[in-house]
């Protein structure tokens, strides 16, 4: 029997996995139970009972740099959860965690309430590399005292989990679910019952037309780049045939030295 062939649409919701962050917002949008297993796995405590769970949630700064969160959850207790997904590295730096933490301490702790009152507050980035090159699959950072080591216990908490380890512990499968694009083959039946509803039911792919159309115009950008850079090799090819120097094939073609002179060279060759 001849494969049914998909179409656009359908490869790109085929092919989308929880490392992207527009999909995972909608994944953990307001759902309590997969919110709290992604914290109790990566936290590694089973107490946590999360109470209400946000996504996109935009913190405002009016003195300064404002913040937009991929998600927001709250427990029991009061504590607050910022989970985000960084697949570009640049995207992850340490002081962007710092800074996360200082919104939402900010934003969350209301005019005349005494400083005892803050909650405790844990920012987590999973991303996609091991952006602090420790090789460890989760980074857990506090404040310590250095004089003695013993912590400082401000409630601040960051939390960084390298999604590229991907064991055969709780924290390893809960990575090889995010990068996992076939539900029937995630670990968390909590994780795979959300994205199977995104993906194989009608209400669900009827939500996911922002991020097909996301990707539609990524793919086409990527194309009209490829399609430039053909042109302006084509273009490169020519200038050097006609004797053209390194320098001005440079600037007419607008590719790189070391492209050029790698064309050069095989021209010559």
């Amino acid at each position: 029997m001849a494969e049914t062939k998909l179409s656009e649409p359908q490869k790109i919701i085929a092919d989308i996995t929880l490392m992207n962050n527009c999909f995972m917002n909608k994944v953990f949008a307001g759902d309590v139970k997969s919110t709290q297993l992604l914290l109790r796995i990566i936290l590694n405590n089973d107490k946590i009972n999360v109470k209400t769970v946000n996504t996109q949630q935009f913190i405002q700064n009016l003195y300064g740099h404002s913040a937009q969160l991929d998600i927001l959850a709250t427990d029991e207790n009061g504590r607050r959860f910022n989970v985000e997904i960084q697949r570009d590295d640049e995207g992850a730096p340490v002081k962007r965690a710092r800074y996360y933490s200082s919104v939402l301490d900010v934003h969350f702790l209301d005019s005349g309430r005494k400083y005892d009152k803050l909650n405790d507050v844990y920012v987590i980035f999973i991303t996609e590399h091991d952006v602090l090159h420790r090789n460890y699959p989760i980074y857990n950072v506090e404040r310590v005292i250095k004089e003695d080591g013993t912590a400082f216990a401000d409630g601040s908490k960051i939390v960084y989990v390298n999604a590229s380890c991907r064991s055969d512990t709780p924290l390893g499968r809960l990575m090889q679910d995010f990068n996992c694009a076939n539900p029937d083959k995630m670990h968390y039946k909590e994780l795979a019952d959300r994205v199977s509803f995104f993906k194989k039911t009608k209400e669900g792919e009827k939500t996911m037309t922002d991020i097909i159309e996301l990707y539609a115009a990524k793919r086409a950008k990527e194309a009209a780049k490829k399609t430039a850079q053909a042109r302006n090799i084509e273009l490169a090819k020519d200038l050097l045939s006609e004797g053209e120097s390194i320098e001005r094939t440079v600037r007419l073609s607008k590719l790189s030295e070391a492209e050029v002179r790698e064309l050069a060279s095989k021209l010559t060759a």
